[in-house]
């Protein structure tokens, strides 16, 4: 084996040093690109230079997170003005983290209901506007999320007021209410209903009048008959007269059926006569489709009761739920002067925001004074009686009711004088008219097709929107300068109600079946 010498060894060991230095300067410049250093080749010669290798970062385990942090109604046009309130088919825009197409938006499926895998469900798309969801016709009031694998969801957004009309942007500056004004009346101010009077304080007088008085009721609406032969004992003179010397308003309500209208009028009459500030139709599913059994009973009270003793209807808020009740007849010229609307909220499914943007929608076409008609049965929250309080001031209404006495808590009485203060998230009063068109059916067409016909003759009632009717409606927009959509939108329907409607002999005329 040959050996080198100790000087050998160390020049070696100081030259081998050196040239790892100069390779490690080298590396670190043509990695940091220095100032006036080639990029990795010159004119003569070539250097390759090889970065370190990094570790490439490990794939997250779990998704990015998902959520919404808000949701709008959108396009304006399609609006109300509030970015909560949204129309069935109508469109709400997402804001949040994670979003992309095609996930699953959970709407509540029923009053109270969560959004989850078990309630309705609709996929995000892009629009224009950005990712937006489609409403479901049978969503709900409350919060919606997205839909997340095995049947998690994300953070709940909302919540959302669904209405079942179109929306409009609110019209400036908010107007009264177009309908007729009746001038001072007995259902002005606050009512409360009496079912049965033996089980409404336990029918004593004196506590009804002290209960009234604690809670600002100045009208006591009491059944007086149901049907056209059962007349009630408890609508006696007698009490009439002893509440009436208490300062309270004393109205009758009969429950009628349309078997024997003439029977009905008669009771009706016969509860007047004992001493009744007015006197309220309570027609129901009963009378559907009864138009000439609802112009008998019209007609006969009437007769007995002249054109101005005050009546009033309380029946079903929505005609698109019930398309062949009469309103048009209870409510037509020589009907009913007022509208009380059972806008039951709980009742039927909905927010006290929907029940009144939905009734009144449905209800101003026939040009009667609204007198929202509340609930305190089922146990109300507090907040809704509240709500229903403010939004009743904040439409205009003159005077409210409550069903029912007997069903009323203490808690519900202290509700009904809360101090009111002026409702929050509230866009102003929905301005809508129903929008009508080739297809729709119902009593609200009919009344339409009654005005139509002052100015086309030739239109026929009927109830159902046809082509026939279409055409009509196209020529009555264009004599009046509306364009010509064949569709009743609110300038078409302004331009109808200064009409006066026929008259229509229902006594001959086939009834509509919707």
């Amino acid at each position: 084996m040959r050996v080198s010498s100790p000087i050998t060894r160390a020049a070696c060991l100081i030259a081998m040093v050196a040239a790892c230095l100069l390779s490690g300067v080298a590396a670190a410049v043509a990695a940091t690109g220095g100032a006036g250093a080639p990029s990795s080749t010159s004119s003569t010669s070539k250097t390759t230079t090889t970065a370190p290798k990094t570790k490439a970062p490990a794939k997250s385990s779990k998704p990015g997170k998902i959520s919404l942090s808000s949701v709008s109604c959108v396009p304006v046009q399609h609006c109300n003005g509030n970015p909560h309130y949204v129309s069935t088919h109508g469109s709400l825009l997402l804001a949040g983290t994670g979003l992309r197409t095609s996930m699953l938006v959970s709407f509540p499926r029923y009053r109270g209901g969560q959004p989850n895998s078990r309630g309705l469900l609709a996929h995000t798309h892009q629009s224009s506007l950005g990712l937006v969801v489609t409403v479901p016709a049978a969503s709900h009031d409350g919060h919606i999320a997205i839909l997340l694998t095995g049947g998690r969801t994300t953070n709940q957004a909302g919540p959302i007021y669904v209405v079942h009309h179109a929306l409009h942007p609110p019209a400036p500056p908010p107007t009264a209410l177009s309908t007729v004004s009746a001038g001072p009346s007995p259902f002005d101010g606050d009512g409360m209903w009496i079912w049965y009077l033996s089980q409404s304080d336990g029918g004593s007088l004196a506590n009804i009048e002290a209960q009234a008085k604690a809670a600002d009721v100045t009208t006591l609406y009491i059944k007086s008959s149901d049907g056209p032969t059962n007349y009630w004992s408890q609508f006696s003179a007698a009490n009439v007269a002893a509440l009436h010397a208490a300062g309270l308003k004393v109205c009758a309500w009969q429950y009628v059926y349309g078997t024997n209208p003439a029977g009905e009028a008669a009771l009706g009459v016969e509860a007047v006569a004992a001493g009744a500030d007015c006197l309220v139709i309570d027609a129901e599913t009963e009378y559907e489709g009864r138009y000439a059994a609802a112009e008998t009973y019209i007609d006969d009270l009437r007769a007995a009761l002249g054109p101005n003793y005050p009546i009033g209807l309380a029946s079903f808020p929505y005609d698109f739920d019930h398309p062949t009740l009469p309103y048009s007849v209870f409510l037509g010229p020589d009907g009913a002067q007022y509208n009380l609307p059972q806008m039951y909220w709980q009742d039927i499914g909905t927010s006290v925001d929907s029940a009144f943007a939905n009734t009144y929608e449905y209800n101003r076409l026939y040009g009667r004074p609204i007198y929202p008609l509340g609930q305190t049965f089922d146990n109300p929250p507090a907040s809704a009686i509240l709500r229903f309080r403010e939004l009743a001031s904040a439409y205009g209404a003159t005077g409210i009711s409550w069903w029912d006495w007997q069903n009323t808590t203490a808690s519900e009485w202290a509700d009904l004088v809360a101090p009111l203060i002026s409702p929050t998230d509230f866009a102003g009063v929905e301005s809508a008219y129903p929008l009508l068109g080739k297809g729709s059916t119902g009593d609200d067409v009919l009344w339409m097709q009654e005005h139509l016909a002052t100015a086309v003759p030739a239109q026929a009632i009927t109830g159902r929107f046809d082509a026939t009717t279409a055409a009509n409606l196209e020529s009555f927009q264009t004599a009046h300068a509306i364009p010509a959509s064949g569709q009743t939108d609110t300038a078409t329907w302004a331009a109808l109600l200064a009409l006066p409607p026929v008259a229509v002999d229902w006594g001959t005329a086939p009834a509509p079946t919707g």
